[in-house]
């Protein structure tokens, strides 16, 4: 059952050939025996109500192409029974009394949670190493890294511990990690899924989005996941949308923009010879490669993490010990325990950027650093739009190397950084953009590590980058293979 697509699930589940309690139990039984630390809280019993009900509505017809299908949520969006600890000592025993929309929305589709995945602290990173629970581990080498910050998700795809996950991507953290991983994932055009009950980062670039084996399965996800949603004031006022209607396009006659800086110093020769395999399938499909320049790239690393860490100092700043989450146990005062208390909840990185963010929104400093950052900001956008005049869709790698060792960058935060240098200005210009696995690099002398191809559309254009995608998948089988059990 674990290595079928959601559509073959559906199928079955529809066609009573198996039960939605009888698909979660069996999930629930290769999480039990995982030792990937993919998940920080799974509950049977819970698992199991919801699939009853699925049973139920599949029974009196009353179902989507979801019902009884399970999905696990990556720790960052709050759901109602199960905790919602954001990878963080200071939310390590949080239960939420409410669903974030993204929850709410495929939970009325009828699907299964499985549990909580976990991520980087706060989503803040890009290895899975900044959990204050600990490490994922890579399931195609355990002594490597699943990328981040939504590596429990990725690890969990493709492991087959769960057919779809949900993720949030704020400069990479769906594309990277579906990438190390060997997965496909789906950051959408900001503000097409709701925020409502995802625990805040960096407001004007957390976006939620799908990760599962195939684009086919992430459209089947988007479309149940998108919509407006009134209570998130930088939701999009679009109708609902089915983002599986293109899926049968052929591509003759697609433009396929390749930027020379993807492809400059920097970037390992082994994701490079997968991608330019990747872009030359492309071509037997029918598209041509059209040579074009983002000359800003270069500046997306500085800016975002300018513009993130100011966010995050004014998104974290709630978390004080005074109304929810970790307080510190010995104070003497109210200032003692706010400071106690965020030094033992937060972790190292999310307090370095918590101090960085405070610096450059600071007087004296918010010209130079914050202001300049936007303006940035809005030449890298501009990059993109001039770049679409030429092409229809963007393609290039996703990270510059395969998945590094557990450890291996640990001491060194800018290599961290340098990971998403591909990823970071779609994130800061708001597009839309994936990854599709499309080969394996040398890893180390545990075997090979996946490598992600990037797409990158222009505004609303999910549907037509999940056809591209579709039509890949089609021709090649990358997403088809999985690690040993």
């Amino acid at each position: 059952m674990h290595t079928k697509s959601l559509k073959q699930l559906s199928a079955l589940l529809q066609s009573r050939q198996v039960s939605a309690t009888e698909l979660a139990q069996h999930f629930l039984a290769r999480i039990d025996t995982s030792d990937l630390n993919a998940f920080l809280h799974v509950d049977p019993e819970l698992t199991l109500q919801q699939a009853a009900v699925a049973d139920q509505r599949l029974a009196c017809e009353d179902h989507t192409a979801l019902t009884g299908i399970p999905i696990a949520h990556k720790d960052i969006f709050v759901t109602r029974d199960w905790r919602a600890t954001a990878g963080s000592r200071m939310l390590a025993n949080y239960t939420s009394p409410f669903d974030a929309t993204v929850v709410e929305r495929l939970g009325k589709a009828g699907m299964v949670t499985l549990g909580k995945l976990n991520c980087d602290e706060f989503a803040m990173g890009s290895s899975n190493q900044n959990s204050f629970f600990g490490p994922v581990r890579n399931p195609w080498d355990k002594n490597a890294i699943p990328g981040g910050s939504s590596g429990g998700s990725a690890a969990a795809v493709a492991a087959r511990l769960a057919p779809a996950v949900t993720g949030t991507d704020t400069g990479g953290s769906i594309r990277q990690p579906a990438a190390m991983c060997g997965i496909t994932g789906i950051k959408p055009t900001y503000g097409r899924v709701s925020r409502f009950g995802m625990i805040a980062f960096a407001s004007s670039l957390d976006q939620g989005g799908p990760m599962a084996q195939s684009a086919e399965d992430c459209a089947l996800l988007l479309s149940a996941m998108a919509g407006f949603d009134e209570r998130d004031s930088t939701s999009l006022q679009r109708p609902d949308e089915d983002f599986s209607r293109d899926l049968n396009n052929d591509l003759r006659g697609l433009r396929i923009g390749v930027p020379r800086e993807y492809f400059g110093p920097g970037l390992a020769a082994d994701v490079e010879l997968a991608v330019r395999a990747a872009l030359a399938d492309y071509e037997k499909l029918g598209a041509t490669l059209v040579d074009i320049s983002l000359p800003n790239t270069e500046l997306s690393i500085p800016a975002y993490y300018v513009i993130a860490p100011a966010e995050a100092s004014s998104n974290l700043s709630r978390f004080d010990g005074v109304r929810y989450g970790h307080r510190a146990e010995k104070y003497s005062d109210l200032t003692e325990m706010y400071k106690r208390t965020r030094a033992e909840g937060f972790g190292e990185e999310v307090k370095l950027r918590i101090l960085v963010g405070a610096y450059v929104l600071s007087h004296g400093y918010f010209d130079a650093y914050y202001l300049k950052a936007q303006k940035i900001r809005r030449l890298i956008a501009q990059d993109f739009q001039q770049a679409f005049t030429q092409c229809d869709v963007i393609m290039g790698p996703v990270s510059p190397t395969v998945a590094w060792n557990l450890g291996e960058k640990a001491d060194d935060p800018v290599a961290n950084y340098l990971a998403d240098i591909y990823t970071l200005s779609t994130s800061l210009a708001g597009l839309p953009g994936m990854s599709v696995p499309c080969g394996f690099g040398q890893g180390d002398i545990n075997g090979k590590r996946p490598v992600g191809l990037q797409l990158i559309g222009n505004y609303f254009e999910e549907a037509k980058l999940l056809n591209i995608a579709h039509q890949y998948q089609q021709a090649t089988s990358w997403h088809l293979m999985q690690p040993a059990d």
